[in-house]
């Protein structure tokens, strides 16, 4: 029997002859004769990749040379394709044939043996549809590093920016550590000081990640081990103190402290900023007692200052009593002052005699 099978115009015929490719046909009328085995598929070159169950043989037999971009990818290898200058897809390793007759085509082939990606144009192929089959991508936000791990082994830090790695090309592991300032808040921490008072204490730790690798290898929560760091080293400090001793002098006590814990935190990967203590909470019993000291001690201070003043005020009276004694002139200027005062806010009558006060405010006038 014969079968009558057109070729239209953008389309190929491939004729098979007992499954064997043997002809790549243009547009055009063809006849297959089917009791001898033979076919004719027709493809069309509209589509982007030659799709066909043989598609193998048909690579094979170089037929499609001058119409398809045949691609074969290794293990190790990779494409990336774009048409008409635009990307469209990654290729993963496997055998593709693109169309290229109605297209411009072009293929750029990439080495997988190093697990990231770089290329100048990253943002727009791992944004691409289709593209997260192959790729898989971290963005590391302005504040942060990444740490790069590659079967198992540390391979570097990744800074701010979009990074991708294929996949299929080995273990890789990647860890985001934050960069910026943190703070720890260590509140109601009871502490017993060497005289046996018990007190309760708030702190406040600012810190960063001074080394993100050791941060993140030596301890599995950095964070948590400087707050049990913090919490023996106030534990060790106050213990070892008075309340006395403690209350007069905070600051050696804040920078006691600091010292230790930069040294403990360095082992963590962590850098102190800022250590304070804000709050110093007392027991009832002795708030209340130290309140009677400080009363106590206050109105000490308040009657030797009252003393003081009067005290100053007899010395001062004194000086005036001789300086009067010693100028009468200055004496009489005085008692003018003193009727001047007294007939401002009343009636004032003077009653002058022959002698006596007559004659000491003549004198005076």
């Amino acid at each position: 029997m014969l079968k009558l099978v057109k070729v239209n115009q953008h389309q190929v015929g491939l004729r098979f002859v007992n499954e064997r490719l043997t002809e790549a046909l243009r547009p055009g009328w063809y006849l297959a004769k089917t009791l001898l085995g033979e076919r004719i598929d027709v493809l069309s070159e509209k589509e982007l990749f030659v799709r066909h169950s043989d598609l193998d043989e048909i690579i094979r037999s170089g037929l499609l040379a001058e119409y398809a971009e045949i691609i074969d990818l290794k293990d190790n290898e990779r494409a990336l394709l774009w048409i008409e200058g635009r990307f469209q897809h990654v290729l993963p390793p496997g055998r593709y044939a693109v169309w290229k007759r109605l297209r411009d085509v072009h293929v750029e082939r990439v080495s997988a043996e190093d697990p990231q990606f770089r290329h100048r144009l990253l943002v727009r192929i791992a944004q691409a549809s289709g593209s997260e089959a192959a790729l898989r991508t971290i963005q590391v936000e302005q504040g942060q590093t990444c740490l790069y791990f590659r079967d198992g082994e540390f391979v570097g830090e990744l800074g701010p920016g979009l990074h991708a790695f294929w996949k299929d090309s080995g273990i890789v592991k990647l860890h985001c550590v934050d960069k910026r300032e943190k703070v720890i808040d260590m509140s109601g921490q009871e502490i017993i000081t060497l005289d046996k008072v018990t007190l309760r204490l708030n702190a406040i730790i600012s810190y960063r990640i001074a080394d993100s690798r050791k941060a993140f290898e030596v301890s599995e929560a950095p964070e948590q081990a400087l707050y049990r760091e913090c919490q023996l080293i106030l534990r060790s400090s106050i213990g070892s103190r008075n309340l006395d001793d403690m209350l007069s002098d905070k600051d050696a006590l804040a920078n006691e402290i600091v010292e230790v814990l930069k040294t403990r935190s360095e082992k963590f990967g962590l850098a102190i900023v800022h250590f304070g203590i804000k709050d110093l909470i007392l027991p009832g019993d002795i708030r209340e007692l130290m309140n009677r000291v400080v009363a106590a001690q206050k109105e000490a201070e308040a009657n030797q200052i009252v003393r003081r003043e009067e005290t100053a005020a007899t010395r001062s009276q004194c000086n005036t009593a001789k300086m009067l004694e010693q100028n009468p002139v200055l004496m009489r200027l005085r008692e003018l002052e003193v009727l001047e005062r007294i007939a401002k806010d009343s009636k004032l009558n003077l009653v002058l005699g022959e002698k006596g006060l007559t004659e000491r405010v003549m004198s005076l006038l």
